[in-house]
């Protein structure tokens, strides 16, 4: 608001002269609109506010208000149990949907079950209970329709990898298979934590960029990994960095199998020409969906039938029938491998919980239905804590058996329960039949399905449009195929937090002009358009100012001024420092600070700094310190830069001789 610079009439040497006149004049050149602050809250109202923006953004219960307390909680406990959602309604024709859905994802999920099992370095019937107690689980407590639930790669891999380090699974079977049931716990412990305590948005800090180039490595590591099979090596590396695996491949070469060799090609062929026909033809999904399957029952046949185990071949094995067995006393609390079991756990809860929230949101979008992140989150979370004391390791929602399961029409997560009963007739009846199946089918399997991480548009288009983010894409990457996984993801991490503390300690600011014929004033930088205004220096932020950049605005608007004040040691006609607040969210003490002392600045310069438009909370607190010492009164207070230019302009011609 002008009035108190209008209504005095002040012409700076102290005398009224023609104050009406002054006030006519400026009134006439442009309206003024008062700076008003929000209204007044208590401390409690506000923190009430503010932790539920921070931890209930969706507002979860807004359904309860108005509601009978027997239905409160009929509602609460259709918010723990989504599945009470949809069973009431639930019909033939959504189970003959299901049914189809089902079968078809089990076709899929029994041989990568197996195959992603042996990618963990566990027991191939260790895959397969993850496949069949878990979906159950998922089942009633989760709010997709369409995720698949079971192991993954990148999980397997991961903690594969870090479990190696520290216990052989050769040498320490028992051990190395409680250490990971022990791990699941963790990572389910870490999961459903995130829920409860409504703290999902700790994944975000996984960009787009940092998952695109972590699974891209990851799918080049898991691929990699796999040439022990495909070429039927026996004294492979345990390591999982590029060169270490592929200096194992050359020192191995006499051991390189040519009957291995070319099964490994035909049935990676065969996978992925399955594949590209379901990409190329949606509606033939079901045919990338069967393949694996298909190749483990013609690789088992070959074998069987020409005694290739005898012929350098390595087979699976004999597989004991049966249910998942109770592992509840296999979980290790043992101080000696509690850090390696907790670490394990957090790495990978956090990338399992990504990918499954990620894939859920994906196929929801599809479909136009919510998924509540933090349920997600704690069925997740849940699943994988039954599962750790059902002999089960890390699952969660795959990308490629949630798409299969979309495109086979999926109505429900019935279709988790009808693949988990198809998982459990294979753990009764079918195992004998897995005897013969070859390593190397396995791993054309796990290669196949990885493929698809390697996402090389999405890469083009992050260089196109972002290319710091590109950066993070290349670190993620190259530090997992040269380091490690873990290593790879952390400095991926590192580098994309590096870059929000950098925008917050080097915020944007520029200079404003004005667009000619108009009162909008926009970065003259960016628009050609906009022009400086005589003895204005506009000035805006775009950020919150708090302690962690306040010294850097500090020197940048004061080399602005400088620059501005003087050219060539010679004065020129700046007045007025126009600072507008419109893209400052928030301040804190250390803000109110820096605006006090850039006041002070300003005037030794016999220049005035002028405040515009502070949002509620910026509002609020100049407000308090004008309260306290009047260090910004109202007529250094206004709305819009359009109104604050007119008027300023206005009161300085009244006062100039």
């Amino acid at each position: 608001m002008v009035g108190m610079r209008g209504a005095y009439g002040y012409n700076g040497s102290g005398n009224e002269s023609g104050g009406e006149v002054a006030v006519t004049e400026i009134a006439a050149m442009a309206v003024q609109h008062k700076v008003s602050p929000p209204p007044a809250q208590s401390t409690a109202s506000k923190m009430k506010a503010r932790v539920k923006e921070t931890f209930f953004p969706d507002d979860p219960f807004r359904g309860f208000k108005g509601q009978p307390l027997r239905v409160k909680w009929l509602m609460a406990v259709q918010y723990l149990f989504p599945i009470l959602d949809w069973v009431p309604s639930y019909s033939f024709s959504l189970f003959k949907s299901d049914l189809v859905a089902g079968l078809t994802i089990a076709s899929l999920a029994i041989p990568q079950g197996i195959s992603y099992a042996k990618l963990a370095s566990l027991p191939p019937i260790i895959g397969l209970y993850s496949s069949f107690v878990p979906p159950m689980v998922y089942a009633v407590l989760g709010s997709s329709r369409d995720l698949a639930v079971g192991p993954v790669s990148i999980a397997s891999l991961v903690m594969g990898s870090m479990l190696r380090q520290a216990v052989s699974p050769d040498q320490e079977p028992i051990l190395y298979l409680q250490l990971a049931f022990t791990s699941t716990f963790f990572a389910g412990l870490v999961q459903a934590s995130l829920g409860i305590l409504r703290l999902g948005f700790i994944i975000d800090f996984l960009s787009k960029a940092t998952l695109v180039g972590f699974m891209a490595g990851a799918a080049i590591i898991v691929s990699l990994q796999q040439l022990k099979a495909l070429l039927g090596i026996v004294h492979f590396t345990t390591e999982m960095g590029l060169v270490p695996v592929m200096a194992s491949v050359i020192h191995h070469t006499k051991e390189w199998s040519w009957q291995t060799i070319l099964m490994a090609v035909c049935f990676l062929v065969l996978l992925l020409t399955a594949r590209h026909v379901s990409m190329k033809w949606p509606k033939l999904f079901w045919v990338s969906a069967c393949a694996p399957l298909a190749c483990v029952i013609i690789s088992t046949l070959l074998v069987f039938l020409f005694k290739a185990q005898k012929h350098g071949i390595s087979i699976i094995g004999q597989l004991k029938c049966g249910l998942n067995r109770p592992s509840w006393d296999k979980l290790l609390f043992d101080p000696a491998y509690l850090g390696l079991t907790v670490k394990t756990g957090l790495v990978t809860g956090i990338i399992s919980l990504t990918e499954g929230v990620a894939v859920g949101r994906t196929f929801a979008s599809l479909k136009d239905y919510q998924v509540d992140g933090n349920k997600e989150m704690m069925a997740i979370g849940l699943m994988n804590i039954v599962g750790s004391c059902t002999s089960c390791y890390v699952t969660t929602g795959a990308f490629s058996r949630s798409a299969v399961n979309h495109n086979a029409g999926c109505k429900t997560a019935m279709s988790n329960v009808i693949m988990a009963l198809t998982v459990m007739v294979t753990l009764l009846f079918l195992m004998p039949l897995f005897v013969y199946t070859p390593n190397v089918v396995l791993g054309a399997i796990i290669i196949a399905a990885v493929i698809g991480l390697i996402d090389l548009p999405a890469v083009y288009h992050i260089w196109k449009m972002d290319k710091m983010d590109f950066l993070v894409c290349v670190c993620a990457f190259a530090g997992v195929i040269f380091i490690s996984v873990q290593e790879g993801l952390a400095i991926a991490v590192g580098i994309s937090i590096f870059r929000v503390l950098l925008q917050i300690t080097r915020p944007k600011m520029m200079i404003q002009g004005n667009i000619k014929g108009t009162d909008i004033y926009r970065n003259i930088h960016q628009y050609k358009d906009a022009q400086r205004v005589p003895g204005f220096l506009i000035l805006t932020v775009e950020a919150p100012i708090n302690f962690a950049n306040t010294n850097y605005l500090n020197e940048r608007m004061k080399r602005w001024i400088e620059e501005e004040s003087s050219a060539g040691n010679k004065q020129t006609d700046l007045h007025f420092v126009v600072l507008d607040l419109s893209a400052v969210p928030a301040i804190d003490t250390s803000g109110i600070s820096f605006l006090i002392d850039l006041k002070k600045s300003t005037e030794k310069r016999g220049l005035e700094l002028i405040l515009v438009n502070p949002t509620g909370e910026v509002m609020e607190k100049i407000q308090r310190v004008n309260d306290a010492h009047g260090h910004f009164k109202s007529d250094s207070l206004y709305l819009t830069t359009g109104e604050a230019v007119a008027s300023l302009s206005a009161y300085s011609k009244m006062t100039t001789p």
